[in-house]
């Protein structure tokens, strides 16, 4: 992930002057790279581990090779925790911000930019789930674009669910 690109994200979102579609949209987007990024990372843990791990057999012998993958799994441990904090934060900032969004941009607009498949915002609507965090947190973000329901990586349920 760019610092820039995730800086700029987050200054539009920060912004008083942005409008409310736009800071979700940023927001969203800044959600969508912090997962990415957490991912990658979290795969390069497992990768670490499983390194170190194999190297164990070997020891006396590999104990300095060991050691430095320990160093490097803690090193990436705590870059896995500063972005699960970042979420984290963004998704107390929704559950704040709430119902102030959802009454400005409106259930269809949140339905529109959450991407919510038009046969499901019906069921949303009758469900109760017309606020941000319920559409995110319990709809289907991204319902256009995935088919499984069980699939749960979406960018604001990512933010939502770390902050819970």
């Amino acid at each position: 992930m760019k610092e820039t690109h995730a800086c700029t994200l987050a200054t539009i979102a920060c912004s008083p002057t942005a409008t409310p579609r736009a800071r979700l949209i940023a927001i969203r987007r800044l959600c969508r790279l912090l997962s990415q990024e957490r991912e990658a990372l979290y795969d390069e843990l497992l990768a670490l581990r499983r390194q170190a791990n194999k190297l164990r057999a070997f020891l006396p012998f590999t104990a300095d090779r060991v050691a430095d993958l320990e160093w490097q799994v803690a090193v990436v441990g705590d870059d896995l925790d500063d972005i699960e904090l970042r979420l984290a934060n963004i998704g107390r900032v929704l559950m704040d911000d709430s119902k102030k969004m959802t009454m400005a941009i409106g259930f269809d607009g949140l339905c529109d930019l959450l991407n919510v498949n038009p046969a499901h915002r019906e069921t949303a609507r009758r469900a109760g789930h017309s606020t941000l965090t319920k559409l995110a947190y319990a709809c289907q973000e991204d319902s256009v674009d995935r088919h499984d329901e069980a699939w749960k990586d979406r960018p604001l349920f990512n933010a939502l669910h770390a902050a819970r």
